[in-house]
């Protein structure tokens, strides 16, 4: 009997369990690791952030749903992973073993790159669900007491289109509440031009995006980077396209909401040979470690390189459909080396998106996600703002079920008109 620990329960981790342990059945054991005892679906973080959604809507326990699929489940943080021993070790000192261990912890939130950002300095932050209440109350503050406000993503952020998300739905949410005229906003952004989205554009993604900002009079800086935030005020060097400061901006504020840059998780980070220089799991066309044959990785923490270089540096990111691909190719290829067989199964590196605009919403594909592609548009509507609220639905649903289905598949890609995608 093999023992598959999965470390992480979000919307890589959860999947991955189920996956696993329906393809391997009773014969073996599925453990999963998480700090929190709820599975909290991230990607409704900006309708808490200015109150659409409440908290409570968007979690379900961890532990409930995965007994009823016979999978085990400590709440506990990783500290530390000896990869050479197989094992992993807890914050309450648990020693955890595992014949295959799956990292799906998402990214470290690297808010200490810019002096005086994140929850514990001056920005607000749609992150993490914690973050996402704090930034209601700040928001909350900002109809209160209007002033100017600022989004955006930090120099080497690598998830654009929550930022985008969030400063549209502020945008709407300041309209019904009547004193949108009394806040001025500002979108400041590390990609090179709007639309960029880490992505070098896809399909019409610049000329759209940058319509929608006028329409709404969200006022923008590209090539941005934030050299501190004070209390009220940040300060913005905008570069040109050689890399040089062409203009410095002191940036006044009562509201300002930033995606940070993303690291490794420090216990993952650690494990020398594992990771890259920022941390993030080094894998095969199979998401398996090329040092320890026995880790595979799936999500935002795995290594992908940038897909050009930019005057201030953008990552890669990783979109749902991607992690929910890279989930299946694990649990398939786990399964393969229990049998004795050799892993082939390899996730999608396809970029699909469905952003929410408060009253609209945008959805892009990108295929393959890096150019060239064999298919890129990018495309806008009120049916895409209802698709991401169908899908919030449909993948909550999946995680009190266990049902193995990928969403992403049979929901959104109908959604989008699309029957399938080619998967080499």
């Amino acid at each position: 009997m093999a023992k598959i620990v999965v470390m992480g329960a979000g919307t890589g981790g959860m999947p991955a369990a189920y996956e696993v342990k329906e393809l391997l059945g009773k014969g073996h054991e599925v453990l999963v690791v998480n700090e929190k005892p709820e599975f909290r679906f991230v990607p409704s973080n900006p309708w808490v952030a200015v109150g659409w959604r409440e908290p409570a809507a968007v979690c379900i326990p961890i532990e409930k749903y995965l007994n009823k699929k016979k999978i085990d489940f400590i709440c506990a943080r990783v500290t530390e992973i000896k990869a050479d021993d197989s094992q992993l070790v807890t914050d309450d000192g648990q020693v955890i073993d595992y014949d295959y261990l799956i990292i799906a912890t998402g990214p470290k939130l690297a808010f200490e790159n810019v002096p005086g950002s994140g929850p514990q300095g001056f920005t607000q932050s749609i992150c993490t669900l914690d973050h996402a209440i704090k930034c209601n109350e700040n928001f909350e503050e900002l109809v209160e007491n209007p002033g100017p406000a600022v989004v955006g993503s930090f120099q080497g952020a690598s998830c654009f289109g929550p930022a985008y998300e969030y400063a549209f739905i502020l945008d709407k949410a300041l309209r019904d509440e009547k004193v949108r005229n009394k806040i001025p906003l500002t979108f400041v952004t590390s990609e090179p031009y709007i639309g960029h989205l880490g992505l070098g554009g896809v399909g019409d993604s610049k000329s759209m995006l940058e319509s929608e900002l006028r329409q709404r009079d969200i006022k923008w800086i590209c090539n941005a980077r934030v050299e501190k935030v004070e209390d009220g005020k940040m300060f913005v060097s905008e570069l040109n396209r050689k890399g040089e400061v062409e203009f410095e901006h002191e940036l006044e504020f009562k509201h300002s909401m930033f995606i940070p840059p993303f690291a490794g998780v420090d216990a993952v980070a650690n494990v020398k040979g594992l990771c890259n220089p920022k941390g993030f799991v080094i894998t095969d066309d199979q998401q398996r470690s090329p040092k320890y044959p026995n880790i595979f990785s799936g999500g935002v923490c795995v290594a992908l390189p940038p897909v050009e270089v930019t005057p201030v540096p953008t990552g890669t990111p990783k979109t749902g459909y991607m992690i929910e691909t890279m989930m299946t190719a694990i649990a398939h290829n786990i399964k393969a080396c229990i049998d004795g067989e050799i892993p082939t199964a390899k996730g999608t590196f396809h970029a699909i998106c469905l952003a929410d605009m408060g009253d609209t919403g945008a959805a892009f594909v990108a295929m393959p996600q890096i150019p060239p592609r064999n298919v890129t548009w990018f495309k806008k509507g009120k049916w895409v703002h209802y698709a991401k609220i169908a899908f919030e639905k449909y993948f909550m649903r999946k995680m009190r079920t266990g049902n193995s289905e990928p969403v992403f598949e049979k929901y959104v890609l109908k959604a989008l008109g699309i029957e399938r995608l080619d998967k080499d």
